[in-house]
């Protein structure tokens, strides 16, 4: 009797415990980028559909293209995050829409996921600068004597620029 009281007792602690513990290890999503409301980019029809009907269906582009003011590109992903771990994009949507240049009607939709894009290795080379990297003593230490702090009696002088020492 008196353990059936006491499980009684610690299932809904242990019980909620649990719960706790599982939420906690729930994934944080993160949506960016175009999100569908009304219409999809899919949904775009090819030879009747125009610039202007495009943009009163989806909005503005997302992004355009850099050598050519024809394609629209409307772009978006979502990232899933456990704990402390690095996020991880789970899908990703890149619609291109082509419009001809003259009638401005659209010529092609392409449609572009994930598995289409390809990772970039980047040169990991830095350009070099001029000049020196200075130490922490050397930029600590580099204001003294300069006299940063006292007032400055040339404010108002003749021939004398605001800002100059």
């Amino acid at each position: 009797m008196f353990r059936r009281a006491a499980f009684a007792a610690v299932a809904p602690v242990l019980l909620a415990g649990a719960l706790l513990a599982s939420s906690a290890c729930a994934p944080i999503t993160t949506y960016s980028g175009f999100q569908t409301v009304e219409a999809d980019p899919k949904d775009v029809a090819v030879g009747t559909d125009s610039k202007s009907t495009v943009r009163g269906k989806l909005g503005s582009p997302s992004a355009t293209s850099t050598f050519d003011p024809n394609v629209w590109f409307y772009m978006n992903q979502v990232k899933e995050r456990v704990a402390f771990r690095k996020p991880r994009v789970v899908t990703r949507n890149v619609t291109a829409i082509k419009f001809n240049k003259e009638s401005e009607v659209v010529e092609s939709v392409n449609l572009y996921t994930l598995k289409d894009g390809k990772a970039i290795a980047y040169n990991s080379r830095e350009t070099p600068t001029r000049g020196r990297e200075m130490t922490v003593l050397e930029q600590l230490l580099g204001t003294v004597g300069r006299g940063g702090m006292l007032p400055n009696d040339d404010e108002g002088v003749p021939g004398n620029r605001p800002g100059d020492r």
